[in-house]
């Protein structure tokens, strides 16, 4: 018999279009990890709803993050791909998970602390966000999760809610492990000081033509003390160059690195570069979300068949979880 794969689980929000923000810092990583995990890979739509945003493109969302991921290697066949509110095990289990998180751990992560410090009125939703990613986790008893450097603390919180229930109702959730991944870290946007983010206005989206490509590298910033294109630039504190390392071949990233210190490329030039292998990098991923986007029908085919498969395990976390908890069986 055939040993069970590790299995982890990751989501990544339905904010539309996916930009290379995503690609390099989560979804790139997701496919390498496909022939060694059983990976469930979920688009958390519940998780989106806790700001400000408009129902009446959320579905559309959905479907456009649905196509970029599958482009971009997301192989239905290789892994679970689902959308969140289509496994309402889910909400049940934030719900009995809150039950053994203090309020104290929720009000001192800081992704809350820094989005309610911009608010008027903070909702619940915004507060209890993490139990609800503990749960995404713990519904599929997930080993690993991988993960930037920037959430740790979340992870950190699930396996601590993990244990606390644990030690309430018997051993039963495994304390997920953090999967870092290898390129994990913040990408930058085009401002190039804060993490690329819609909410900044400063993606590149993963699917844009060359033209528009080329339009957007334009407005990049680039290293601050370089004034005149015959002024030598430093390429390491340049968000340009850094963008060169995921994009470009190893041996013309070294051949800029030079010609930038020593002042024999501009920055225009160095934009143009990028923008030309930024497009001829991603044209396979284009090709394949142009197809997909083609048939929508067949894109929401794939994520209820990808639900259908992840209610089937959250039924049964669900069962045992309730059981424990002197709850009964759910419903049928």
């Amino acid at each position: 018999m055939s040993q069970r794969k590790p299995r982890i689980f990751s989501g990544i929000q339905p904010s539309g279009e996916m930009h290379i923000g995503n690609y390099l810092g989560a979804v790139r990583n997701w496919v390498g990890l496909l022939d060694e995990f059983d990976a469930f890979y979920c688009i958390v739509d519940l998780h989106a709803i806790t700001v400000p945003y408009d129902p009446g493109d959320l579905e559309q969302r959905v479907l456009d993050l649905a196509v970029g991921l599958m482009a971009s290697g997301l192989d239905p066949e290789r892994c679970t791909l689902f959308v969140q509110s289509a496994v309402p095990e889910h909400a049940e289990l934030q719900w009995l998970l809150g039950t053994v998180t203090p309020l104290g751990e929720l009000q001192r992560m800081t992704q809350f602390k820094d989005k309610s410090r911009h608010l008027d009125s903070v909702n619940t939703g915004l507060l209890t966000y993490p139990v609800l990613q503990a749960a995404d986790i713990l519904l599929y008893l997930g080993e690993h999760v991988p993960v930037g450097e920037d959430q740790r603390q979340h992870l950190e919180l699930t396996r601590e809610i993990a244990r606390r229930w644990n030690a309430r109702f018997g051993d039963y959730f495994p304390e997920p492990q953090p999967l870092i991944l290898p390129q994990g870290r913040r990408i930058l946007g085009l401002d190039g000081a804060s993490k690329m983010s819609k909410s900044q206005d400063n993606t590149i989206p993963l699917l844009a033509e060359p033209e528009d490509l080329r339009a957007l590298v334009r407005t990049a910033v680039t290293d601050p003390a370089r004034v005149r294109k015959d002024d030598p630039g430093n390429p390491h504190v340049c968000n340009v160059f850094a963008l060169h390392g995921h994009f470009s071949p190893s041996a013309e990233r070294d051949d800029i690195e030079i010609l930038c210190q020593t002042a024999g490329i501009g920055c225009v030039d160095c934009k143009n570069r990028l923008s030309d292998n930024l497009a001829g990098a991603l044209a396979p991923v284009r090709d394949r979300a142009r197809e997909l986007a083609e048939q929508p029908g067949r894109v929401q085919e794939i994520l209820a068949a990808g639900a259908a498969r992840a209610r089937g395990v959250a039924r049964d976390t669900i069962s045992e979880v309730r059981e424990r908890m002197g709850l009964g069986s759910p419903s049928p």
